[in-house]
């Protein structure tokens, strides 16, 4: 069985959805999550190294015409 969000499952089958059903879409929104959480892992690298390349750019662009 696959990682559930149960708060979502238990207000899809208060809502009439079928508990099978309400059993899928919810392990389905809880893979999106899991997708999200490494693109958001992902993007903080992304930005940490477009951080440097800026400092090392800058300070290479300083010390060539200014020293």
């Amino acid at each position: 069985m696959a990682l559930q969000l149960g708060a979502l499952r238990d207000a899809l089958t208060e809502a009439g959805a079928s508990a099978d059903l309400a059993r899928k879409a919810a392990e389905e929104v809880a893979t999106y999550e899991t997708r999200f959480g490494k693109i958001e892992a992902d993007m903080s690298v992304l930005k940490w190294m477009a951080g440097a390349n800026i400092a090392l750019t800058l300070l290479v662009l300083g010390r060539t015409f200014f020293s």
